[in-house]
């Protein structure tokens, strides 16, 4: 792997590990066992490293962000779409950690960020849209655009939320289990008849998954 890739990797590890607030790229120089000479030889601070990782988060998240809006979801495949969101956002989640700060600290990716905000409403608008004309769904157009308001509000701050709740360590994979089920129980109301059966149907797929990442968890360590 070249130097600059490596330099890339170490900070995301770092920044998702620590807090970006809290790591220096001396502390990334000393993570790879490098000068801090040769990290600025590759970057010239933090800020491009910062911009350099959102530009590869975007890049990704906004084609999977489109998704939906492009080619209509099967009702079976809703909950693996958001597992794939939320999956990409917990490989960033420093950015998601404390979002107000990291803004405020790199004013360059406010605007693509607010642009993801946008996506993250047009897809949820996409799927609830889709339960309606399959007639799963039962809700008018304003209650639509409320209701993708509220997932995209869910997804956005999910991380934030449970940072602040301080009960479990960021690379807990079952943050990404529970952000899903927290999104699917905005939709559950509205399906009349339904509720039931989709929330028992959810519960079950959480619980499935969770004991899934538990055992990889323990087989993982076990090879260590």
């Amino acid at each position: 792997m070249k130097t600059r890739d490596r330099i890339i990797h170490a900070s995301l590890e770092l920044f998702n590990r620590e807090g970006e607030p809290n790591v220096t790229t001396v502390d990334i120089a000393n993570e790879l066992d490098i000068s801090p000479g040769n990290l600025y030889y590759h970057f010239k601070g933090k800020e491009e490293l910062v911009r350099e990782l959102f530009e590869r988060f975007y890049e990704q998240f906004n084609v999977i962000l489109r998704a939906p809006v492009q080619n209509p979801l099967r009702m079976e495949d809703n909950w693996f779409y958001l597992v794939v969101v939320f999956e990409h956002m917990h490989a960033y989640r420093f950015l998601y950690r404390n979002i107000s700060l990291i803004l405020q600290r790199y004013e360059q990716i406010q605007r693509p960020f607010r642009r993801l905000i946008h996506l993250k409403q047009d897809a949820a608008r996409a799927i609830c849209v889709q339960l309606r004309t399959a007639g799963i769904m039962q809700i008018d157009d304003a209650g639509i655009d409320m209701l993708a308001r509220s997932i995209a509000l869910t997804i956005t701050y999910w991380f934030n939320f449970d940072n602040l709740l301080g009960d479990r360590p960021g690379d807990d994979e079952d943050l990404i289990h529970d952000g899903v089920l927290q999104a699917l129980s905005l939709i559950a109301p509205h399906l009349g008849a339904m509720q039931r059966e989709f929330m028992d149907t959810a519960l079950a797929i959480h619980s499935r998954l969770g004991r899934a990442a538990v055992q990889a968890t323990r087989t993982k360590g076990g090879k260590k």
